[in-house]
C-alpha cells in the first residue's frame, strides 16, 4: 500500500490522517508543533456550524469592511501596509464575488455531510470533547439586519440546510441566560459546539492506534522529486536532519500551505485572517448558571459563542488582515469581554483566557480539496473560519481521490 506524507496535524491533517488509515494506507504526519492541534485548531469558537456558511465575498461584506477601518474594535480590521500576499489575496477575492450564490450553497452541502462523519468517528473511537447538540441560534438587534438574513436563509436552505426564524419570545425560551431585547432571530437545531483542541487531541490518539505514524517537532526543509515519482521529504528535527521517500503527500499545513504549494508547483493562496477568542471561566455557581448553554452567533458583532462544559464559556470572532501577526492585542479581546458582560452580566468576567489564532482562508472562501498539478500531490487547506465544521467531509474527499489515483 502506497507510503503517504501529511503534512500538519490540526484538525484537517488529523481528519485526513485518520480517513486515510482506515483505507488501509500508511501514512506519516508531519508537524512543527510538539503537540497535535496547537494553532488554529487550539481554541476556536467551537461551532460545527452548517448555519454559518455564508461565504464573505459580497458587496454588503467589502462595503461593511470599509466603514470599519477606522474603528479599532470594528468586526473586520485591515492592516493598510501593503503586501503583494496581502493585496493580490484581496484582489482574487473580490473577483469571486459573482460566485458568493453558489459557494455559499455548496459550503452548506459539504457542512451537512461532514456533521454525521464526524459524529460517528467520535462514537466510534470514544472522544469526550463537550459535544452539546443544542442548536445554534442567530440573533438580530433590528429590521434591517433581520430581513438581510433571511434573504442569506434562503441559500442556506438552498443547501439542505433547515433554519427557521424565532421571534423575540422564543428567543427567550430557547436561552433563557440571555438578557436583552431582539427583534428576532433564527434557529438551527442540527448545529452543535465542542471543543475542537479536545476532539483533534483525541483523534490524533485514536490515528496512532491504527498505525498513523507522528512526527512532531519537525520542520520539513525541503520537498523534491525522486525516483519512481516518488518524493524525498528533508526535515529537520532535535537538530538533526533526516530525510525520507513517500509516493503521496498530503498538505493540511493551514496557513503554511501556500509556503508547501510553492515547492510542489502549485499555487494555493491561503492567507491568515486572524481572529480572536476568550475563554470565561465560570469559577461558581453563580457564574454556571447565569452562562448559556445553547450557542450564539451575534451577527452585527460577529461574535459566536460555545459552553464548553460546565466550567467553561467561549466567546470568539472578530477578523483581522494583518499577515502572520499573531499578537493578542487587548483592544481586539475587550470587545469579547464586554460583549459578554452586556448580555451575561451574571457571569463573572474576573478570569478570562484570550487567545489569537490564524484562520487559513483562500479567496474564494471553499477550501481547496483534491490533487495539484504533479502526480501524487494533494490539498485539503483552507478552510477559513469553517474548518472543523467542514474537515470530515473534506478528509473523505481528499481520501478518495488518493484512492481513485493509486487504482490507476
Amino acid at each position: 500500500m502506497s507510503r503517504i506524507a501529511l503534512i500538519g496535524a490540526g484538525i484537517t491533517g488529523v481528519t485526513t490522517a485518520y480517513a486515510l488509515a482506515q483505507r488501509g494506507f500508511e501514512v506519516t504526519v508531519f508537524e512543527r508543533h510538539r503537540y497535535a492541534a496547537m494553532e488554529t485548531s487550539f481554541a476556536n469558537g467551537g461551532q460545527l456550524s452548517a448555519s454559518n456558511a455564508e461565504v464573505w465575498n459580497s458587496a454588503t461584506t467589502v462595503l461593511k469592511g470599509l466603514r470599519w477601518m477606522l474603528r479599532r474594535d470594528a468586526p473586520l480590521l485591515l492592516n493598510p501596509l501593503p503586501t503583494w500576499h496581502k493585496y493580490s489575496w484581496m484582489g482574487e477575492f473580490l473577483r469571486q464575488i459573482p460566485n458568493y450564490r453558489a459557494n455559499t450553497v455548496e459550503t452548506v452541502r459539504l457542512a451537512i455531510a461532514a456533521r454525521e462523519h464526524l459524529f460517528s468517528i467520535a462514537a466510534r473511537e470514544g472522544i469526550d470533547f463537550d459535544l452539546e447538540r443544542r442548536g445554534i441560534l442567530h440573533i438580530y438587534k433590528n429590521r434591517k439586519d433581520f430581513e438581510a438574513a433571511n434573504r442569506v436563509n434562503a441559500l442556506l436552505r438552498e443547501g439542505g440546510l433547515d433554519r427557521h426564524p424565532v421571534t423575540n419570545e422564543e428567543i427567550r425560551t430557547l436561552e433563557p441566560a440571555l438578557q436583552d431585547e431582539f427583534h428576532g432571530g433564527f434557529f438551527t437545531p442540527s448545529d452543535s459546539t465542542g471543543d475542537i483542541h479536545k476532539f483533534t487531541r483525541g483523534l490524533a490518539q485514536a490515528c496512532v492506534r491504527h498505525g498513523v505514524e507522528f512526527n512532531y517537532d519537525t520542520e520539513i526543509v525541503s520537498i523534491s522529486p525522486g525516483t519512481n515519482g516518488r518524493f524525498l521529504i528533508d526535515v529537520r528535527r532535535d537538530h538533526e536532519s533526516l530525510s525520507g521517500t513517500f509516493d503521496q503527500i498530503v498538505v493540511c499545513a493551514g496557513v503554511k500551505s501556500r509556503e508547501f504549494a510553492a515547492m510542489l508547483g502549485d499555487h494555493v493562496n491561503v492567507y491568515p485572517v486572524k481572529g480572536y477568542s476568550i475563554t470565561v471561566c465560570l469559577d461558581d455557581d453563580k457564574s454556571r448558571q447565569a452562562a448559556p448553554w445553547v450557542s450564539l452567533l451575534d451577527d452585527s458583532a460577529k461574535i459566536v459563542t460555545s459552553r464548553l462544559g460546565t466550567d467553561r464559556f467561549r466567546v470568539a470572532g472578530t477578523a483581522e488582515i494583518n499577515g502572520f501577526n499573531r499578537d493578542i492585542r487587548a483592544d481586539r479581546i475587550a470587545p469579547l469581554v464586554q460583549w459578554t458582560r452586556r448580555y451575561f452580566p451574571e457571569a463573572a468576567t474576573s478570569r478570562v483566557i484570550p487567545w489569537a489564532g490564524l484562520r487559513p482562508m483562500l479567496p474564494g472562501m471553499l477550501p481547496k480539496v483534491g490533487q495539484g498539478r504533479r502526480r501524487g500531490v494533494f490539498y485539503n487547506t483552507g478552510h477559513g473560519h469553517l474548518g472543523w465544521t467542514l474537515s470530515a467531509a473534506t478528509a473523505a474527499s481528499v481520501t478518495d481521490s488518493i484512492e481513485r489515483s493509486v487504482r490507476r
